[in-house]
């Protein structure tokens, strides 16, 4: 089992996320990813919010051994050719390291916003699928060639390639069971999801089944699942709503390593606690009730810039 986190980019500051990201390059994460957004997703979208992938590179720079990654970075904010080529140049600065998450694209106020098309949930997917098969092919090929619907490369270089071979991990950010766990089976080196226990353990058996269709051993894609605190929470004895900010008292800083079971590169369940932002986060952190914390690990670390404990 591997541990992950993932730093929402709004409501913060790089110095803040910089620091936090640095402390968990310590202190034994396995991964940190960044979501993917332009505007705070509220009634006045005011605020402050980070861009992902300049961002990514820069924290990809200043970090030594800590995967790096998007959760998931929307497809729809950027033709897949530019994309295949950021990725490929943040995997070349962090020696190796990038997962590159990509998902349909799902907050319609921010394409509105900025004039992008939304599309229909059917056509973003297809676009998803499409922009899959671009990414990889612009990866592995020394001139790709590929004719869709919605992309078309003609003879495309991109060099240099990525450090990873065949190609930087894919990730795939979704739970709809019919078409976005077919394309996560397709192409997906990882799979994330909203949910707790049970909503892995379902979904998880439909993607198995979608692998087995395309010929993939499940098996071999290198994790799945993410989870949010406040479900995992639910799942061992909390209340809906009952997240991280619940109970009293610090705890001394955890390492994530004592509480891996599985351990290698290939299977396991990764838990990817949410933290909305360092700064706030640091005022949520709390330590977990004596009874939960036998069953379920304490997962954050705690320290000045603070993290979301998952439970």
């Amino acid at each position: 089992m591997k541990f992950a986190l993932f730093t929402g980019m709004s409501g913060t500051t790089w110095d803040e996320v910089l620091a936090f990201w640095q402390h968990c390059d310590r202190t034994g994460w396995d991964a940190a990813c960044v979501t993917d957004h332009f505007m705070p997703n509220t009634a006045d979208r005011v605020g402050d919010t980070l861009e992902c992938w300049t961002a990514l590179a820069a924290l990809a720079a200043r970090t030594e051994r800590l995967r790096v990654g998007t959760i998931v970075s929307g497809n729809t904010y950027r033709h897949p050719a530019l994309l295949a080529k950021m990725a490929a140049n943040v995997d070349i600065i962090s020696g190796g390291r990038l997962i590159c998450g990509m998902g349909a694209g799902w907050q319609e106020n921010e394409h509105r916003a900025y004039g992008m098309d939304f599309y229909t949930t059917r056509e973003r997917l297809e676009r998803l699928d499409e922009a899959c098969r671009v990414l990889k092919a612009l990866w592995t090929e020394a001139r790709a060639n590929y004719k869709g619907r919605f992309y078309r490369l003609d003879d495309a270089p991109l060099m240099p390639k990525a450090v990873q071979k065949p190609h930087p991990e894919l990730m795939i950010g979704g739970g709809g069971e019919k078409v976005t766990l077919r394309i996560a089976a397709q192409h997906a080196d990882h799979w994330n999801v909203w949910g707790g226990p049970e909503t892995l353990t379902h979904k998880g058996r439909i993607l198995d089944e979608h692998c087995a269709k395309v010929g993939r051993d499940p098996k071999r894609r290198q994790g799945r699942s993410g989870a949010h605190p406040a479900v995992l929470h639910e799942a061992h004895g909390g209340r809906r709503g009952e997240g991280p900010r619940h109970g009293a008292g610090r705890q001394r800083e955890p390492d994530p390593r004592q509480a891996r079971q599985a351990p290698g590169r290939r299977g396991g369940h990764a838990l990817h606690p949410h933290v909305p932002a360092p700064h706030r986060s640091a005022r949520r952190a709390r330590s977990v009730h004596e009874r939960d914390r036998a069953r379920v690990p304490l997962l954050a670390p705690d320290q000045p810039a603070g993290a979301a404990v998952a439970r």
